[in-house]
């Protein structure tokens, strides 16, 4: 059980926090930190050279965009320092079945009706043959099939980044030491707890010397070494239904255009990624050890590959699931240490920033309040199981009965939560949002019809339109989306002249 804590360790004002571990999650975390709190505030990072990172999460989805204009974050000078390109977003190839593709956009696809979706007009329209494919009323969709790409007036366009996340965490270090961040090398070799709170005092280091602080913020991985095995937070394995646990992943030399998409193509016990950066290619694949060993995984990639191979391929290890609390007495879990769900919708880094702008929003400046403790805890929770589902989503809807894996996948019983999700839309084509949840109505639709699941009914108001008028409201979207599109510069020119990055 977690460790209780006493009202003095409550009272206790926080302006010393210590980030244990780098990487994406710890540099991002001192990087809001200091730009935020950094004149009122004591902030160190604890990192060793000698310890590697995962350093995997190079595809992102649009609210980074919102994080970097918080902590005004010049792009231009983000792109080029991380070799970074433009994300529309994700082509999913082969998951509906072998051979049938669709892409899960960024942007928003039709006008919806104050009563209901678009998807009930395209669906009329359909039926009546006067709708092309749902994925022709959305602009963002549209320039990722072309290759296009530029920023539009009032956020016209909504993107996210590929990008090199190892140079991202050497961008953020500079960015995070400019405001006053002091990074610490060497190795933690124990955790110091208070007896009579419970609360972590300090971290002795390799070189004897000891960090005390009054806030700890776990960055060290998959081991969560303050949260999991100083302070007993449990870890709920959520594999009974993400059924890959391994991941291989090695860079190529980029043989063409990057194009503003990450492409997941799913494989017989997995899925592959391609990821373009301006001077490479991020490839790995996510995979069930219980369906193929790391030589049929790494054969696979290898066979499905483009380019000169750069690195060596690393192989991870990894279990889906979520701390049972992420914020225990004086400590806060971020990234790996919190949790992992696979890298299928790119979520990673959204987490780590939730769990950052969060933590801001509820900062302990004059002592850790259970209460927000408790708040803090259930957000967290909600947020990452309202993500699970969206990814189970993709595994369980699915035509292809090729291989025991995805035979497996189908055959599930899954959460209740998505269940209802899935029962809802097959029936009435409606889907709900729940409040303050990452995804949107316009991202589950997209993944469900991709998916294949098709709704048996749709809203009356589609009715009110006679064949002319839904003709017109349709062709008059779609002749929008095409105009805007045809304007648009190509995505690897637009790079090229917006951000280029240094020459590696």
């Amino acid at each position: 059980m977690p460790e209780t804590t006493d009202s003095n360790a409550c009272n206790r004002p926080i302006r010393r926090v210590v980030i244990a571990g780098g990487g994406t999650a710890g540099w991002m975390a001192a990087a809001a930190l200091s730009r935020t709190l950094g004149k009122v505030l004591d902030i160190k990072l604890i990192e060793s050279d000698e310890i590697s990172t995962v350093g995997v999460g190079e595809a992102t989805i649009p609210t980074l965009v919102t994080f970097h204009r918080l902590l005004d974050i010049n792009e231009q000078e983000f792109m080029a320092a991380t070799q970074a390109t433009f994300k529309l977003g994700i082509s999913f190839e082969n998951w509906r079945d072998v051979g049938q593709d669709y892409i899960h956009s960024f942007g928003i696809t039709g006008k919806d009706h104050w009563s209901a979706g678009f998807q009930h007009f395209w669906l009329k329209g359909r039926e009546r043959q006067l709708a092309s494919d749902y994925g022709d009323y959305c602009l963002e969709l549209k320039a990722s099939q072309q290759n296009r790409f530029a920023h539009l007036p009032k956020g016209g366009m909504n993107y996210a980044f590929h990008m090199d996340a190892g140079l991202y965490a050497r961008y953020l270090r500079r960015f995070s030491e400019g405001f006053g961040a002091q990074r610490i090398e060497g190795k933690i070799v124990e955790v110091c707890k208070d007896d009579a709170s419970g609360h972590i005092r300090s971290l002795m280091m390799d070189s004897g010397e000891e960090i005390e602080g009054d806030l700890f913020i776990d960055c060290t991985g998959f081991r969560g070494l303050l949260i999991g095995q100083t302070l007993g937070a449990h870890y709920q394995d959520w594999s009974q239904w993400l059924h890959c646990d391994s991941a291989i992943a090695l860079q190529t030399r980029s043989v063409g255009e990057a194009i503003p998409l990450t492409r997941s193509i799913a494989r017989e016990a997995g899925w592959q990624w391609r990821i373009p950066l301006q001077h490479r290619v991020g490839n790995g694949i996510v995979f069930s050890s219980q369906h193929w060993d790391d030589e049929q995984a790494l054969r696979t990639l290898r066979d499905n590959i483009e380019g000169e191979v750069l690195t060596e391929p690393r192989v991870i290890r990894f279990k889906p699931g979520q701390r049972s609390e992420t914020w225990i007495g004086n400590c806060v879990a971020l990234g790996l240490s919190s949790g992992f769900l696979e890298p299928i919708e790119s979520t990673s880094i959204h987490l780590i920033q939730r769990g950052i702008v969060r933590l801001l929003q509820m900062f302990p400046a004059s002592g850790i309040s259970p209460a927000d403790v408790a708040e803090y805890n259930q957000q967290t929770r909600n947020e990452i199981e309202h993500i699970r589902d969206f990814i189970i989503l993709h595994y369980h809807v699915t035509q292809r009965r090729d291989s025991a894996f995805w035979r497996g996948c189908r055959e599930m019983e899954i959460p209740a939560s998505l269940q209802h999700r899935i029962d809802l839309f097959r029936q009435t084509g409606r889907v709900f949002r729940v409040p303050n949840e990452l995804f949107a109505e316009n991202s589950w639709v997209q993944v469900m019809l991709g998916q294949g699941l098709v709704p048996e009914q749709r809203h009356p108001v589609a009715d009110l339109m006679d064949d002319g008028e839904l003709a017109r409201f349709l062709d008059g979207i779609r002749d929008r989306v095409n105009k805007t599109v045809a304007q648009l510069p190509a995505h690897q020119t637009y790079v090229q002249t917006y951000c280029p990055g240094e020459r590696i």
